[in-house]
């Protein structure tokens, strides 16, 4: 078989180390950089580089890292893995319901074969997409992914490249999608080795992770590439139906064709290639609708994206939080949801006291499909990134959590659970790593204790990310499902999912007729879809709501009638409904 390296650092000569033998490597001379050889290997064989006499390094473009980011690479065999659900027609993003997942703690065992062997209970549920935090190679066993190395490898401790095709041959036989979350702004402090070989990174700009993957330096054509021939491989090799695209706004390029251009026109074409859609879902703060506006339109072709400022309004609104960047949208929380409700962004073009300056520009609601956003209650950053990791379900009544789950299900965009939400699960999901060098360990233990220090928390609350037990903590207790009122809860995520694949007036992708009402003080909230009315009561007292007579109560948490001729609907305290005019 062929081996080739791109490694325009390396002076003298690059050789091949297979399974300890080394053999010499020839320049490609019609690629600058690339290193070539032909040596027999089978699944499973051990190989890596060594540039100029130096260490054995595993190959930048490694699909197995069997002893970990530093060890040896491995040859995975195209056709190891006999695929079941070639018939794949694949699933639209429009009309989805993706559920966030990590691998680790979805399970306590922590592996993509435990993880499959629940699928059944994700389809079941109604979700269409699963969509899993990111996987590639990192130091140690457990972590959240976002520290990884090897962009194109499958975490060895998760089960490797084997579990990951058995899982999206699994999730494909029940009808479902599978979504993986991609980091391309950084890779992790420890394990990396794309330094040795070439212009990977560049001082040119700098993140919080260092200096910045180069996208727009000399040398930055091979990186761009390196980075779009990975993400086409897990679309191509595993199957994948889209990727989510972690901190797009992170990507530093000041080329004229930026790089998530580049890599929305390959995805677009191998989704023609391939005849079924294929989608990207960015991670984006900047409140920019260019993000999702197509090419042809001078946008950058991301088919949809995290949408935080509705996130962020509903969390304020059922919480009353108003730390940080929730300061903005906690000031008058329902009218901020409904902004984000019709308009999708809160800054479009509005003063942000958390970043001190304006912010955002506005969607144009005529022709942009509601379904490019991605609406939610609770992700992997909005829990884990506390300080305590704590859940909605900590803090909210049980009806408070209906309410939440109604407003996203019933919401115009395209609604997104994290993993155990849809029973109120009582598991935290905290911040925890496995770092096997002490002083970056330290480092990161320190940090993060430092950072709650400056908003008033002590140093021994906060669960240290090294210690075994922050992770347990974190793992997801199904027995939980059976109990109440996590089964009613459980019940209710189901009968609001079949109800909007249902009713079209739910899957309606024209913000424009999205309707919304609402009393601040009183703390109702009401917006109309098509024929479809949704009150929620955030209150703790029962409301009165004008909200016109007639109708048919489609799902209710608590005990509702419809409204009455005087066209008022009584709403039990901390509880939906939604009606049907019809």
């Amino acid at each position: 078989m062929l081996f080739e390296v791109w490694a325009p650092y390396a002076q003298e000569q690059v050789a091949l180390w297979l399974e300890g033998t080394e053999r010499r490597m020839d320049r490609d001379p019609a690629r600058p950089g690339w290193w070539t050889a032909e040596a027999a290997a089978a699944d499973g064989t051990r190989y890596g580089f060594v540039l100029d006499g130096g260490p054995l390094r595993p190959d930048p473009r490694s699909r197995r890292q069997p002893e970990g980011p530093d060890g040896p690479s491995a040859v995975v065999a195209p056709d190891a893995h006999v695929w079941r659900t070639d018939d794949w027609a694949g699933r639209e993003l429009a009309g989805a319901v993706l559920y966030e997942l990590h691998v680790g703690t979805y399970t306590r065992e922590g592996t993509l074969d435990a993880a499959t062997t629940h699928l059944t209970e994700l389809a079941d549920l109604g979700v269409t997409h699963v969509e899993l935090m990111p996987l590639c190679p990192f130091p140690g066993t457990h972590g959240w992914g976002y520290d990884g190395v090897s962009p194109w490898a499958v975490h060895e401790p998760y089960g490797g490249p084997a579990a990951l095709k058995r899982f999206v041959d699994a999730a494909h036989g029940l009808g479902l999608g599978v979504v993986l979350d991609v980091v391309h702004n950084h890779l992790g402090p420890s394990g990396n080795h794309l330094p040795a070989y070439g212009p990977y990174f560049t001082d040119t700009h700098h993140t919080p992770w260092g200096s910045a993957v180069n996208l727009d330096a000399s040398g930055s054509d091979e990186v761009r590439a390196y980075l779009t021939d990975s993400a086409l491989a897990w679309l191509r090799d595993y199957r994948f139906d889209g990727l989510r695209l972690d901190a797009v706004h992170a990507l530093a390029d000041n080329r004229a064709l930026t790089f998530v251009e580049e890599l929305s026109s390959a995805v677009d074409r191998f989704a023609t290639d391939v005849r079924r859609p294929v989608f990207l879902i960015a991670e984006s703060d900047r409140c920019d609708p260019r993000t999702t506006t197509p090419r042809e339109e001078g946008g950058l072709g991301l088919h949809a994206q995290w949408n935080d400022d509705f996130h962020h309004a509903l969390h304020c609104a059922l919480t009353g939080e108003s730390q940080g960047y929730y300061a903005d949208f906690a000031r008058a929380p329902l009218t901020a949801l409904a902004k984000t409700m019709g308009h999708v962004f809160f800054h479009d073009g509005t003063y942000s006291s958390f970043r001190g300056r304006t912010h955002g520009r506005p969607v144009d609601r005529t022709h942009t499909p509601a379904h490019r956003f991605l609406g939610y209650a609770q992700t992997h950053d909005q829990i884990g990134n506390r300080a305590l990791g704590d859940r909605l379900s900590a803090r909210l009544s049980p009806g408070l959590l209906a309410c939440a789950a109604a407003l996203v299900l019933t919401s115009p965009f395209t609604p997104m659970l994290f993993m155990g939400e849809e029973w109120g699960a009582g598991t935290p999901w905290q911040f925890f790593t496995d770092h096997q060098d002490p002083e970056l360990a330290e480092a990161v233990r320190l940090g993060r204790r430092r950072e709650f220090a400056r908003h008033g928390w002590a140093a021994d609350d906060i669960p240290d990310p090294q210690d075994p037990a922050t992770r347990e903590r974190s793992c997801l207790d199904r027995s939980e499902r059976a109990r109440e009122p996590h089964a009613r809860l459980l019940a209710w995520y189901r009968e609001l999912i079949a109800l909007r694949r249902a009713e079209p007036d739910l899957s309606d992708p024209d913000l424009e007729s999205v309707r919304v009402a609402f009393d601040e003080a009183a703390r109702w909230f009401v917006f109309r879809r098509g024929d479809l009315r949704v009150a929620a009561n955030l209150g703790r007292e029962t409301a009165t709501v004008p909200l016109g007579s007639g109708g048919r109560v489609l799902a209710g948490w608590d005990g509702v009638e419809p409204p009455g001729e005087d066209g008022l609907l009584v709403l039990p305290g901390e509880s939906c409904v939604v009606l049907a005019d019809r």
